[in-house]
């Protein structure tokens, strides 16, 4: 009952991946997205789900999976869309579960800027 009322708090990262949304000119073999999945599959599970709430808004995914991921109206597939400058720090849009992510030029900045984002970045705006 506690799997149904409060969702997963163990992060599918295939299941993620196959429930995500791009947008911007990326795309799911696009080198900036592979080495976003590549530093997600080396996070720790506790990591991945700061990640997810720093993107959705919520620690846990529903029990059914990505797949009912749901926004502030109804049903939102993650989505990342490409964004900002190499300076910038990724963005999250909590109510569409989007994550603006910079096209970072190597992984090693876009690891580091990923986990400022997660780990400090709170900054709420209305879009």
């Amino acid at each position: 009952l506690e799997l149904v009322l409060s969702g997963s708090r163990e992060i599918d990262i295939e299941d993620w991946r196959r429930n995500t949304e791009y947008r911007g000119g990326y795309f799911d073999d696009h080198v900036v997205i592979e080495w976003f999945w590549d530093r997600v599959a080396q996070m720790s599970n506790a990591d991945r789900l700061k990640l997810l709430q720093f993107v959705t808004g919520t620690p846990s995914i529903p029990f059914e999976g990505f797949a009912m991921l749901r926004g502030s109206n109804g049903p939102k597939r993650f989505t990342i869309e490409k964004w900002g400058e190499e300076s910038s720090l990724p963005r999250a849009h909590t109510c569409f579960n989007r994550l603006d992510l910079p096209s970072y030029p190597t992984p090693h900045i876009l690891r580091t800027k990923l986990h400022i984002a997660i780990t400090e970045g709170i900054n709420y705006a209305i879009e």
